[in-house]
C-alpha cells in the first residue's frame, strides 16, 4: 500500500504520516513538501525511521518536493496550507488555502489519477469542494476530514461525564466543521441505550458540551499553538479504513447531490460508508426537527462561504 502526504512539513501532516507508518499497514510513504521545507521533511523521515525500528516496523519513507513521486498512491492526504493561529477562524485562511488546494488537487489528478484524495486543509468543507472540482475526480474519491474529528471530541466529552469507556459512546456530528456543526444528540447512545434514557442524563449539560466541542480546536491552539495529535490520528483512522476496505461508517465532508434533506452542490459532514474506493455510499439519516433546521443552516453557511471563496479566485471550476 502506498500513501502520500502533501504538506508533510506541517504539524498535522508529519504526525499523520508517522501515525500511518506506525500502524504497519503502509508499505510506502511519500512525504511531500515545498522545496524550502525539504530539509525539515528529510529530518522527519530519519526521526521516524529510528522510532519505527523500536517497533520492528518496516516502511519505505520518501521525502520529496517532486509531485511525480505520488504516482501509484492508493491514498493522497492533502494537508498543505496556511495553519490557523490563535484568534483566527478557519475562514480567515480560506482564500490562500483554496489556491494551494486547487494547485495540488490538479497535480494529484495528473500523477495519481486512481487514488483516493483525503482533504485536511481548513476550512475543510470549502477546501473539499475546491479539491473535488479542481481534481475532476468522481465524488466518491474526494472527501474531507470534516466532522470525524468533531465526533471523536464529542465522544470524549460524553465519556468523561458518564464515566464510561469511550468505545461505548456512539454519537455523530454532522454539518460544518466549525461553529455550524450539528451534534446528533437525538440518536446518541451509550452501550446501545439512547442517551436520554441513560442515568445521569438529567445532569448532562448538552449546550455546554456542544460549545466545548465547537471551541476545542481554538482552545488547543491557544494553549500549544496548533492542533496536532487529534486531527493526525483521525486522518490515520480514515486512511486505515480505506486501505483495509473495512466499510465502516464515519462522518466526513462529502459532496452532496440531495442525498440528505435535499441539499445539493455543497460539501458537508455526513455519515458515509468508507472502503477501498473511497465513499461507497452516503448514509441517509433521520434528525430531530431542531437538528434538521441546524443542518440546513450549516448547508447554507458553507455554500455561501464556498461561493465567496470561488469569487476571489482567478479561475473557474
Amino acid at each position: 500500500m502506498k500513501v502520500s502526504v502533501i504538506g508533510a512539513s506541517g504539524k498535522v501532516g508529519k504526525t499523520a504520516a508517522f501515525c500511518l507508518a506506525e500502524e504497519n499497514l503502509v508499505d510506502e510513504l511519500v512525504l511531500i513538501a515545498r522545496e524550502k521545507s525539504i530539509d525539515k521533511v528529510e529530518g522527519e523521515a530519519l526521526d521516524m525511521y529510528d522510532a519505527l525500528a523500536a517497533k520492528d516496523v518496516n516502511v519505505s519513507i520518501t521525502p520529496s518536493c517532486d509531485l511525480k513521486d505520488i504516482r501509484d498512491s492508493d491514498v493522497v492526504v492533502l494537508s498543505a496550507g496556511i495553519p490557523r493561529s490563535s484568534g483566527m477562524t478557519r475562514m480567515d485562511v480560506a482564500v490562500p488555502n483554496a489556491k494551494i488546494v486547487a494547485e495540488y488537487s490538479r497535480a494529484v489528478a495528473r500523477y495519481a489519477p486512481d487514488s483516493v484524495l483525503l482533504v485536511v486543509t481548513n476550512p475543510v468543507d470549502v477546501m473539499t469542494y475546491i479539491a473535488f472540482k479542481a481534481s475532476g475526480f468522481d465524488k466518491n474519491k474526494v472527501f474531507g476530514l470534516g466532522n470525524h474529528l468533531d465526533s471523536l471530541r464529542l465522544k470524549n466529552q460524553i465519556a468523561k461525564h458518564f464515566n464510561i469507556h469511550v468505545s461505548e459512546i456512539h454519537t455523530r456530528v454532522v454539518g460544518e466543521h466549525g461553529n455550524h456543526m450539528v451534534p446528533l444528540i437525538s440518536s446518541t447512545s451509550i452501550g446501545g441505550i439512547l442517551l436520554k434514557y441513560f442515568s445521569k442524563y438529567d445532569s448532562f449539560d448538552i449546550a455546554r458540551t456542544i460549545e466545548k466541542v465547537k471551541s476545542a480546536g481554538e482552545y488547543v491552539i491557544s494553549k500549544k499553538g496548533a492542533t496536532e495529535y487529534g486531527p493526525a490520528y483521525a486522518v490515520s483512522n480514515i486512511v486505515n479504513i480505506i486501505l483495509n476496505d473495512e466499510k465502516k461508517i464515519l462522518t466526513v465532508s462529502a459532496y452532496l447531490e440531495g442525498e440528505i434533506e435535499g441539499v445539493p452542490d455543497v460539501c458537508l459532514g455526513v455519515p458515509v460508508k468508507l472502503g477501498k474506493d473511497g465513499i461507497r455510499r452516503i448514509i441517509p439519516i433521520k434528525m430531530s426537527e431542531e437538528e434538521k433546521v441546524a443542518f440546513l443552516e450549516a448547508a447554507k453557511f458553507v455554500k455561501e462561504s464556498t461561493n465567496e471563496v470561488l469569487d476571489c479566485l482567478d479561475e473557474d471550476f
